[in-house]
């Protein structure tokens, strides 16, 4: 017999009544013919998909074991990511509850206060890093610091124009009023090696387009640290990215006025994770006498190992 051509949609479709009227003898519209029963039983699986199932699932009679197999397994690991997230995130329930039970409730009344609103003494800027979290490491409790992290812990200038970071630095200053602020670079930084290995050669990579913002840590670095390998040069830049940082901090007026004042208070660090090391000091601000991209005098230097 002939293969029936495409059907054309005059009248209304009734599916499980055309699809009676297929139960012929033989059929070569799905290549092989099929027997009169296995389309009947075609039949009886499209009846129940329409009833009960909640997925496409077209499954011929003859299918190739393999290929069932394989879609088996494709639904177990779908299953199985499916589990680990849920598992995931039951795990963050309970640190939520626990928190909630240990520090929430037996703190009530400093949560309460902090609902009113903040007032911290310190900024932080520091690596977006999952490694380097600032409370973490150095136990600022809620409501201590007003935090913003960013690729490589850097700071742009004034002039660069908005970006999150010096949104942030407004609020904190002359909102917040903080009277400290801290920026903290850290061991294997993965936004210094970015920069480190940046070509002169302009591209579009949002990457590039921040980092550059530490271009002056890299041609220092370059000049100073020629000698040095790879990876030391690297060290080498993620303390003086920091320090290009703080410099930076004064081309803000506002923050540089506080700074003359003695009202706000600059601070580097830098967190090897590598050793679990700390090391910390304070720019010594003499008004006037610090010229662009030179390097500032320092005190209250210390090394917490």
């Amino acid at each position: 017999m002939a293969t029936p051509s495409p059907t054309t949609f005059s009248q209304p479709f009734n599916f499980f009544k055309d699809v009676r009227r297929t139960t012929l003898k033989t059929s070569t519209i799905f290549g092989p013919k099929l027997k009169s029963g296995e389309i009947e039983h075609t039949h009886l699986r499209l009846l129940t998909f329409f009833k009960t199932g909640p997925r496409l699932e077209l499954k011929a009679s003859k299918e190739p074991p393999g290929l069932t197999q394989q879609l088996d397994n494709s639904r177990l690991e779908s299953l199985a990511e499916t589990e680990n997230v849920c598992d995931f995130f039951e795990d963050l329930k309970h640190r939520f509850l626990r928190f909630k039970k240990r520090k929430f409730k037996e703190n009530l009344e400093h949560f309460q206060n902090l609902a009113q609103g903040q007032a911290p003494k310190f900024m932080i800027i520091a690596c977006a890093d999952s490694r380097v979290c600032p409370s973490n490491i150095l136990g600022f409790q809620p409501g201590e610091a007003f935090v913003v992290r960013n690729i490589a812990n850097l700071v742009p200038t004034f002039e660069s124009g908005p970006s999150e970071t010096n949104a942030a630095l407004e609020f904190a200053v002359n909102a917040l009023k903080v009277e400290n602020i801290l920026v903290i670079g850290h061991s294997r930084c993965g936004g210094i090696r970015a920069l480190m290995s940046m070509q002169d050669e302009e591209d579009s990579s949002f990457i590039r387009s921040w980092v550059v913002v530490g271009n002056n840590a890299r041609l220092i670095t370059k000049s100073a640290a020629s000698n040095l390998s790879f990876d030391q040069q690297c060290r080498h830049c993620e303390k003086e990215s920091v320090y290009h940082s703080l410099s930076n901090l004064l081309t803000y007026p506002w923050i540089e006025e506080k700074v003359a004042r003695g009202e706000l208070f600059v601070h580097g660090g830098y967190y090897d994770f590598v050793e679990c090391t700390f090391e910390k000091w304070t720019m010594d601000y003499e008004g006037g006498n610090l010229q662009k991209n030179s390097r500032f005098a320092v005190k209250n230097q210390f090394y917490w190992c």
